[in-house]
């Protein structure tokens, strides 16, 4: 158990849950050192395991009415990212792709799918995205055009979906239009449920990157979607959308404080065992002031993680705090693994070793679901923002 789960932001069923969650991991998931050979049966066999286990239920609620713990989220997110880079996607990807249809589905359409989902039955995806559409999510340009007989016809693309190939359905973004009439911005997007399968629906590419997951582009040509997969009303696409990554930005902060952790614990243990001129690497003044900022950045990121994380169980705005959480959590991630990987020097960078398959895992989520350099932004206008209001009503 790390010295976090003493602060006052985790009640004691968060420090059960953690306890019990890691030693869960340690029996059940590999170090993530190699790669699969097959990455779309290993990340099918990890969402039954996950499933069954029953710690998808903690990212897919039963229903709007039903809260998330954001806390129990990240802490599951650090253990499982701790263990296993491919468990930590695995286990979010379900609560992303579920978490439309949990806080704006109708009740059919919650009693479709995520009881399947919680148990690891049906695998979920997230569509967003596109070729010319990733942080500017609002000029997404896939359409999606009433038909006279109330269904859906979706043409455009998709990129980088994580679940891409192997969902079983995929909660798709596009611009609603009515005849040649299509609203402009982020007012006209309207969301879909798209099975997998659905004539029309393409997986056209797989997308390998540096740590191997299924990632893929999506065409959709005529795709043809009934009325009763509209999630929401027509036109509300965009809030869905930013409502359910407002939910997951924190975990994602969360999974690179796991990562960290890894990286730091494998560093002391090499440390204190490797021999170099005579005594131990631990023991000469350069590796004890990395060891510092490293314990130090941890350590920081986790008050901001929980920090954030704690304050949207309070029912409190966090956009600014998770823009805090999720940059300074992801940016330090990287600063500590690559310390740990000059601290093994040449075994550093060998394939098959912990710190190496770190290296490569931490660099997406300095991108996903919100660039470092988005998150700036964010975080600037909000600061901005809440200065004008304390300007204007001359507080202190």
């Amino acid at each position: 158990m790390n010295d976090s789960l003493t602060w006052p932001f985790f009640a004691d069923h968060h420090r059960e849950l953690a306890h019990a969650a890691a030693i869960w991991a340690a029996d059940h998931l590999d170090d993530g050192a190699q790669p699969p050979q097959d990455v779309d049966a290993a990340c099918r066999a990890l969402v039954k395991q996950l499933g069954a286990a029953g710690w998808l239920r903690h990212c897919i609620p039963a229903d709007a009415q039903t809260p998330l713990d954001t806390r129990a989220i990240c802490l599951l997110r650090e253990t499982f990212a701790y263990r296993s880079a491919l468990a930590d996607f695995a286990f979010a990807m379900q609560g992303l792709g579920a978490g439309p249809i949990a806080l704006f589905g109708n009740a059919t359409q919650q009693a479709r799918y995520l009881p399947r989902v919680a148990s690891g039955e049906a695998i979920a995806a997230f569509a967003l995205s596109e070729p010319d559409a990733g942080s500017d999510a609002a000029a997404l340009a896939t359409r999606a055009t009433l038909q006279e007989d109330g269904s859906w016809r979706l043409d455009g693309e998709k990129t980088w979906v994580s679940n891409g190939g192997i969902a079983d359905f995929y909660v798709v973004f596009a611009r609603s239009t009515h005849g040649d009439t299509a609203a402009h911005g982020s007012a006209g997007i309207s969301a879909f449920i798209v099975d997998a399968g659905t004539p029309g629906l393409d997986v056209v590419e797989r997308i390998a990157t540096l740590s191997p997951h299924p990632l893929a582009r999506l065409r959709f040509a005529d795709c043809r979607v009934p009325a009763t997969q509209l999630l929401g009303a027509a036109g509300t696409g965009f809030k869905i959308a930013m409502a359910t990554l407002d939910v997951f930005r924190t975990s994602v902060a969360a999974a690179a404080l796991g990562f960290a952790r890894r990286a730091s614990d494998e560093a002391l243990r090499h440390a204190q065992a490797r021999r170099m001129f005579g005594r131990q690497l631990a023991e000469m003044q350069m590796t004890q002031a990395k060891i510092a900022d490293m314990a130090t950045a941890i350590d920081a990121a986790a008050l901001l993680v929980y920090r954030a994380a704690w304050q949207r169980d309070q029912g409190r705005t966090t956009t600014r705090e998770a823009a805090m959480a999720k940059l300074f959590a992801t940016e330090q991630a990287q600063f500590v693994i690559d310390a740990a990987v000059q601290l093994f020097g040449g075994r550093g960078v060998r394939q098959g070793e912990i710190v190496e398959a770190l290296y490569r895992d931490i660099r997406a989520l300095r991108i996903y679901e919100g660039a470092s350099e988005v998150q700036k932004l964010v975080i600037a206008r909000a600061t901005l923002k809440a200065h004008a209001l304390k300007e204007s009503t001359n507080l202190p």
